[in-house]
């Protein structure tokens, strides 16, 4: 497996840059809307495969197994070419930093991208609960164990009370905007398939382990979650517990979404773009 140096690296992540940030509005959507799809379908895995472990093997196997396969999604996005908003907070900037790319260029496909994403990230969501989550009963639907647990993900994912848990979100998210651009620059050192695979996996598998917030993920499971809340029974209710109460498009949309999206974005174009840009710079411009 051929293996790049850092700085070749950054400059191969400007080069992506430059080349996303040219692409034209129409193409920056939809390959937004892809990368959004293909995030919510590792999302997705992580919930199927990790539903009733904590009770059976404890909480750290069950964020271990979530961990194991949500890589799936970033895996999907890179190989594919589509337009993730959180890896385009590292390397539009990348563009940018070296100038060969305008910062109006930059914010307009971030802006696309990340428009995209949620749509993808929704359509997904709906395709998974109304095919998987919910099943169809004599009654209506009904919601399946699945449903419970992505409802309550999704009520664990609203539960940020007041400014300082919108802070703790904000953080995480930063944290998660590092992970997921490494994941990213370790894809971009390795030329073939396997080492691309293999360099995306761990710091995504850390990503989802360790409970992060991304705000794509966020945005499949969390509208998942609100399209069975409605269908669970007062039992699934109390499985849920009193956080089913905070569950709401309003709450997701100021407690997690806006905060976890801003800590994607200073995580992937400070602590992933500028830092690396700046201790690498001179060997980039030899």
């Amino acid at each position: 497996m051929t293996y790049h140096t850092p700085y070749e690296i950054i400059a191969k992540g400007a080069e992506s840059g430059k080349y996303r940030a040219s692409l034209s509005w129409w193409n920056i959507l939809l390959r937004g809307w892809m990368a959004g799809a293909y995030i919510s379908m590792g999302a997705s895995l992580m919930i199927i495969v990790s539903t009733g472990v904590a009770s059976a093997l404890g909480a750290g196997i069950a964020q271990l197994v979530s961990g194991l396969v949500f890589p799936l999604g970033l895996i999907l996005v890179v190989l594919t070419g589509a337009e993730l908003f959180t890896g385009d907070a590292m390397l539009a900037p990348f563009a940018a930093f070296s100038g060969i790319s305008r910062w109006n260029a930059v914010f307009r496909l971030w802006i696309l991208s990340y428009l995209g994403n949620i749509i993808g990230a929704i359509f997904f969501a709906g395709l998974l609960a109304y095919s998987v989550l919910l099943q169809p009963g004599p009654d209506g639907m009904t919601a399946s164990a699945y449903a419970v647990a992505t409802v309550t993900f999704a009520a664990e994912r609203c539960s940020y009370p007041g400014i300082y848990g919108i802070l703790s979100c904000f953080i995480k998210a930063v944290a998660a905007g590092w992970l997921i651009n490494l994941a990213v620059l370790l894809g971009i050192s390795a030329d073939d398939a396997v080492g691309k695979i293999a360099g995306i996996w761990f710091p995504s598998m850390a990503l989802a382990s360790t409970g992060l917030e991304h705000s794509i993920t966020n945005a499949a499971l969390v509208p998942a979650g609100l399209f069975c809340a409605p269908h669970l029974t007062f039992l699934q209710i109390a499985q849920v517990g009193p956080l089913a109460g905070d569950l709401g498009w309003s709450t997701f949309l100021i407690s997690n979404l806006v905060p976890s999206s801003a800590g994607n974005l200073i995580g992937g174009l400070v602590l992933s773009g500028l830092l690396p840009w700046i201790a690498f710079k001179n060997e980039i411009s030899r």
